[in-house]
């Protein structure tokens, strides 16, 4: 679904993308109305959207898509021309998965979408995975190394911490680039003690660690008090592979991640 003011930028991408994407089919809609009523009618695989719509904020669509029956997880792209100075004024929310600059052209678009059927490895990342069940870990583990990702696997929060205490001083081999942790563990301490210490006592920000929260838990209130703690995204369970890919990509592509890296 391709969602913008401008029937001409609809067109365009909609040509685009049937001419990239085999067997595509876009449904153009000029308003956070007209994205409802499409939602209504049937399940959508991913949606673009422009910031400014006649009736709107175009965050709202990203909103709908996440109300929307069976539509939770699906990928939202954010296309806007300022697009950047919301990601790091943090206006972005969980509803939002993704953002493209629209001044690289739709073609660039295309194959950034094209990045979602098949995702390019961030050459280099390292993950610091939090999971108490062994098989769970080696599974999740798989999926991850899959996609050229190295991964190191902890069963404690307190493993976690030596770990990223052990390479704030310089004396680890690791340098961890995102944190995946289940909001469940056997312990003391939960996923949600590994997000809270890393925010305030470490003092790594959103952009200079991400974490990344694996959780069963569908209240909508705990999931809201997970990102307020100051997690980047959460992963629903059962997981899904290529949400979970994305959503990692996702985070290491707008991280510090190759750069000097502050605590910001």
């Amino acid at each position: 679904m391709v969602v913008d003011g401008s029937k001409m930028v609809r067109k365009m991408i909609a040509d685009v993308l049937k001419r990239e994407l085999a067997g595509v089919e876009v449904i153009g809609c000029a308003s956070i109305a007209e994205a409802r009523a499409a939602l209504e009618t049937g399940a959508v695989h991913l949606v673009t959207t422009s910031l400014a719509l006649a009736d709107g904020d175009g965050l709202e669509v990203a909103r709908a898509v996440r109300e929307a029956a069976g539509q939770a997880y699906v990928p939202v792209i954010v296309v806007s021309g300022d697009a950047q100075q919301h990601l790091v004024e943090r206006r972005f929310t969980e509803f939002v998965t993704d953002y493209f600059d629209k001044s690289l052209g739709h073609e660039a678009l295309a194959a950034f979408i094209r990045g979602y059927v098949q995702p390019e490895p961030v050459v280099g990342a390292t993950v610091l995975y939090v999971e108490d069940s062994r098989v769970v870990a080696e599974t999740t583990k798989r999926m991850l190394e899959r996609h050229d990702l190295a991964v190191v696997h902890v069963l404690r929060a307190e493993d976690a911490f030596a770990l990223l205490t052990a390479e704030s001083l310089g004396h680890s081999t690791h340098r961890f680039d995102i944190v995946l942790t289940d909001v469940t563990l056997k312990g003391e301490l939960s996923g949600r003690d590994v997000v809270q210490r890393v925010r305030v006592d470490f003092g790594y920000g959103k952009r200079r660690l991400p974490i990344l929260v694996m959780t069963g838990d569908d209240n909508k209130d705990n999931q809201s008090e997970l990102l307020k703690a100051g997690a980047n995204d959460l992963v629903l369970k059962p997981i899904e592979e290529r949400l979970l890919i994305t959503k990692v990509l996702f985070q290491l592509r707008v991280s510090d991640l190759g750069q000097a890296r502050t605590l910001t």
